[in-house]
């Protein structure tokens, strides 16, 4: 898999490019450079450490939107067993841009769903780039009810910039899905936990994102609204993007302190899009943590537990 460089990453890639170079040439000379690129893979390490230990709100929202990053399909090819996709929201149509199905995570039926991106223009416009028009919403609802009915534990994964807002979409009622899946999620009586994966974006995120417990990677994003959004609104201006990642808290750093979201799980260095494997390792680890931790609770603490959580979200200090 070919890994598109960041603009902060130049300093990465040249040590990549002379590893690269290094260990070609000794195949070619049959001359030893091991200890030379022993040397650079050590420093190659270190500065990937150093970098994404350090990174600002708006190259935390780069990162969140790599387009080699592990979206909802790759999660459960390396998470889950026995996968079976379900389709259409009997109403209008199937929309690809959210995906959902049935599975067993280490043998155990569970429900799944999540925002599915591309990884090409062709992809992207099949998926509508990750952004659901309402019956995606729709969809996921049905399979929401699927699972209440059957007791299976639902576990949501979140990537989408946020719910389609073209004029089809409203006329729809893009509005009406989201918010009746925000009212049927908080209903929810069976254990359900969320992963934000990449970009979290506004009420097309909620809407599939109301678990007991929310979890999120490290480098991903979660926020009411894009950068971009933000600056154009406050300051006319888009290019104030870095100003405003850095006023909405939607780091997973920030959120923690907040209470908006349970745990962060860790990337590996130099972020998920560089080792899909290990992230889906670090995050089943974590699912499974939660899962056993809600699997204890009755159908009232469940919904009782889901209450507090929402209404415990934020913290504020009053002025004097």
């Amino acid at each position: 898999m070919t890994v598109q460089p960041l603009p902060f990453e130049t300093q990465i890639f040249e040590l990549e490019k002379k590893i690269e170079e290094l260990k070609k040439m000794s195949e070619l000379s049959g001359e030893s450079l091991a200890k030379e690129i022993e040397n650079l893979e050590k420093k190659l390490a270190q500065v990937k450490t150093n970098i994404y230990k350090s990174l600002t709100p708006q190259q935390k929202v780069m990162v969140a939107r790599h387009p080699n990053r592990p979206y909802t399909l790759d999660f459960i090819k390396y998470i889950f067993e026995d996968f079976v996709e379900l389709h259409g929201d009997r109403l209008f149509r199937d929309d690809p841009a959210i995906v959902c199905g049935l599975a067993k995570f280490d043998g155990e039926p569970v429900t799944i769903i999540g925002h599915q991106k591309g990884r090409n223009t062709k992809e992207n416009i099949y998926r509508n780039f990750g952004m659901a028009h309402p019956e995606g919403y729709r969809k996921a609802l049905r399979v929401f009810m699927l699972a209440e009915k059957f007791k299976r534990p639902i576990i949501t994964f979140v990537d989408t910039p946020g719910a389609y807002p073209g004029i089809e979409a409203e006329k729809r009622g893009q509005a009406e899905a989201i918010a009746r899946n925000l009212r049927e999620m908080a209903g929810l009586t069976v254990p359900m936990i969320t992963v934000i994966t990449g970009e979290g974006g506004s009420g097309g995120a909620l809407a599939i994102a109301m678990g007991n417990r929310v979890l999120m990677l490290e480098h991903a994003i979660y926020a009411v609204i894009s950068p971009e959004g933000c600056a154009s609104i406050l300051w006319k201006d888009a290019s104030y993007s870095g100003k405003a990642a850095e006023a909405l808290k939607l780091t997973a750093q920030d959120l923690l302190k907040l209470n908006v979201i349970d745990e962060i799980i860790k990337e590996p260095v130099g972020g998920a899009h560089r080792d899909h494997l290990e992230t889906a390792k670090n995050v089943k680890i974590a699912i499974k943590k939660h899962l056993m931790e809600l699997k204890g609770m009755s159908s009232d603490k469940l919904f009782e537990d889901r209450y507090n959580k929402y209404r415990a979200i934020g913290v504020f200090a009053e002025a004097k």
